[in-house]
């Protein structure tokens, strides 16, 4: 096994922005474009968001997973880099990745 000189390893500054509200209102915001009115949401008054996590890595970007909750269903979302994607998973495992996540980060 070779080594490598002169080179160190560094671990990425990350921040846990989870009480940043204005992105959080952002992703959100841009989520709900996503939706279809009519299969997943009839109206979106009481639609709930609620984040697993929601970090900002260097040399990376956002790393979010959270759920939207509106009258007919709950939608998944994660966030990658300047990506948001809707996912297909259900509670268990978004309740899995958020823990999993969170323990590979050491937040508490």
């Amino acid at each position: 096994m070779g080594t490598v000189k002169g080179a160190e390893l560094k671990m990425a500054e990350k921040r846990n922005e989870i009480n940043n509200k204005e992105l959080k209102e952002n992703l959100a915001n841009n989520a709900v474009n996503m939706l279809k009115e009519g299969e997943d949401y009839g109206e979106l008054t009481g639609t709930t968001v609620d984040f697993g996590y929601l970090f900002e890595i260097e040399d990376h970007g956002l790393e979010a997973l959270f759920k939207m909750t509106t009258d007919r269903m709950t939608c998944y979302f994660a966030a990658q880099k300047d990506s948001l994607i809707r996912i297909d998973t259900n509670e268990e495992t978004f309740a899995g990745i958020t823990k999993k996540f969170l323990e590979i980060h050491d937040v508490n």
